[in-house]
């Protein structure tokens, strides 16, 4: 087995509350310069800015996990995760049904622009990517199940749109593949208020929206290659793969 050094919550340029420092260039730049193996490219309720990173970073040596954080109408905030482009473009074709018509204000929240790989506007999403979608937490993990994604609620022990923030509770029939916790958590304290946290691997990212945050906290995830399917395996700890340690 081997090593690898994951940090699977970084927003690009495209998420209004991401520096426009994010471009896909500084983002592989800065991941290598931290010696990331693996990054998640996760902007809000946007899928839009993953293939150009994917291309950047395939140059580079880089994995790249291609998804988003999504809101859910909870205002849970769960990170998703596809194996395909043909898989996230139809992620994609689901958020934009959901997301609510609300227009973004550049001024208070910020432009959300994607671009190519030499940093080039490419479209503006007008609509306030930061919005709730009208899904609930359950109906989008079962999207996530039918395009067999990866479905992790994001930064559980937060006092803000998290799990038990919104929620109090993880649903009975909700069954994620691992939870996103931050570099603040008491992950005991956590699992004795919430003791099926004990059976899910818990993750730590940086939850990055300046490149300086790149890497500042990771996973080390313990597997044979570093693919979609090693990293499916370590969340479920199978097969000797497994999550080895949280920085």
């Amino acid at each position: 087995m081997n090593l690898f050094k994951a940090d699977l919550h970084i927003h690009t340029v495209l998420s209004p509350c991401g520096s426009l420092e994010m471009s896909p260039k500084v983002i592989v730049e800065r991941a290598l310069e931290m010696g990331l193996d693996i990054i998640g490219i996760t902007d809000h309720n946007s899928t839009l800015q993953c293939e150009v990173v994917v291309k950047l970073a395939g140059k580079k040596g880089l994995t790249v996990l291609c998804g988003a954080e999504v809101t859910t109408k909870e205002e849970v905030h769960c990170l998703t995760f596809f194996e395909t482009f043909e898989k996230l473009e139809t992620f994609q074709q689901y958020l934009d049904q959901h997301l609510p018509d609300i227009p973004n204000d550049t001024e208070m929240f910020g432009h959300q622009v994607w671009v190519d790989e030499d940093e080039n506007i490419l479209g503006e999403e007008s609509r306030l990517l930061i919005s709730a979608i009208d899904q609930s937490i359950e109906e989008v993990e079962a999207m996530v199940r039918s395009l067999d994604g990866l479905f992790i609620p994001a930064h559980v022990d937060r006092g803000r749109f998290s799990l038990y923030s919104q929620l109090g509770f993880m649903p009975s029939d909700l069954k994620p593949d691992a939870v996103g916790a931050t570099f603040r958590a008491n992950m005991d304290e956590m699992i004795k208020s919430h003791p099926e946290l004990k059976k899910l691997a818990i993750l730590r990212s940086s939850d990055a929206h300046f490149p300086e945050a790149i890497g500042t906290h990771y996973t080390v995830l313990e597997m044979e290659q570093c693919n979609f399917s090693e990293i499916r395996l370590a969340l479920h700890q199978k097969d000797g793969r497994k999550v080895k340690e949280l920085v």
